[in-house]
């Protein structure tokens, strides 16, 4: 029986972690909780962000990890993330791709029973 990801990337999303693997160099990434950002993904220089017994490790994007509040979790379990590419200016200013014109959005769908 096959897996099914919790977390996914589109082609272009995978082509901005690239892009900014080149430059920045290994990555990983919180899915934040909403209020300032938006729930917007959010991407760091791998162990910028301290991660906790409060996080879940979703699954990786582009061969970086992806991390989720325990909390918000709960309400998005059933759900598979799909992490995409917008233009513009996001709503936070501390993740790496907000300088590439360019920011990381969160999709989801849910699990059905054929899944």
């Amino acid at each position: 029986m096959e897996t099914i990801a919790k977390v996914t990337a589109t082609e272009a999303a995978l082509k901005l972690i690239n892009h900014l693997k080149t430059k920045h160099g290994e990555l990983m990434f919180h899915q934040s909780g909403g209020c300032c950002d938006g729930s917007s993904p959010m991407c760091f220089p791998d162990g910028e962000l301290i991660i906790g017994d409060g996080d879940v490790l979703l699954g990786e994007i582009g061969g970086c990890p992806f991390y989720i509040a325990a909390q918000q979790y709960k309400y998005w379990q059933h759900t598979q993330l799909i992490i995409d590419v917008a233009s513009g200016p996001g709503g936070s200013d501390f993740s790496l791709e907000g300088p590439e014109g360019e920011r990381f959005i969160t999709r989801s769908r849910l699990f059905i029973k054929a899944d």
